[in-house]
């Protein structure tokens, strides 16, 4: 018997057994081998179209997220931008305030300036009238000393007053 060349009996036998094992591989081995690979393509496929469907969903997920954040952007901004208008207004108001009472103050100080410079102007004048009187007093003594002269003194003041008197209707 050669290696190279089988034996007739030989090949009858392998091709018996191959035949018994293709016969029972074909009745029992391969529809349950095809049954797995079916089911592991269904179920590849269902993994498939599950990817697909989540792919989908993550896609909806990213959109969302992203309108949420620009929403939140906007939302952000109208919420920075009323806070500097309210911030900008509760300056304007307190600057407007502060103008208001500083006009109220200067206001009362100049009336009480004015009042001090008239209480001070009303004691001037009487001190100066009163220094008048006396050193008119004292001028007069001075010069009016004797009774003579007190009374020429007294002649030309009726004089006067009586040329300036003015003409009376009869």
């Amino acid at each position: 018997m050669s290696l190279v060349t089988p034996d007739f009996g030989l090949l009858f036998w392998m091709v018996l057994i191959f035949g018994a094992v293709f016969f029972v591989l074909a009745k029992f081995g391969f529809p349950i081998i095809t049954d797995m690979v079916d089911k592991r393509n269904r179920a590849i496929e269902k993994s498939l179209e599950d990817a697909r469907e989540i792919e989908g969903r993550m896609e909806r997920i990213e959109t969302e997220h992203a309108e949420i954040l620009a929403q939140a952007r906007r939302e952000q901004q109208a919420l920075l931008s009323e806070a500097e208008q309210t911030r900008r207004r509760i300056v304007d108001e307190a600057r407007t305030e502060a103008r208001e009472e500083a006009e109220k103050i200067v206001a009362a100080a100049r009336i009480e300036i004015a009042a001090e410079k008239e209480t001070a102007l009303r004691d001037v004048r009487k001190e100066v009238s009163l220094l008048s009187v006396a050193i008119a007093e004292k001028i007069l003594r001075r010069e009016l000393g004797d009774d003579k002269a007190l009374n020429a003194y007294v002649d030309t003041l009726l004089k006067e007053a009586e040329s300036n008197r003015p003409p009376q209707a009869s």
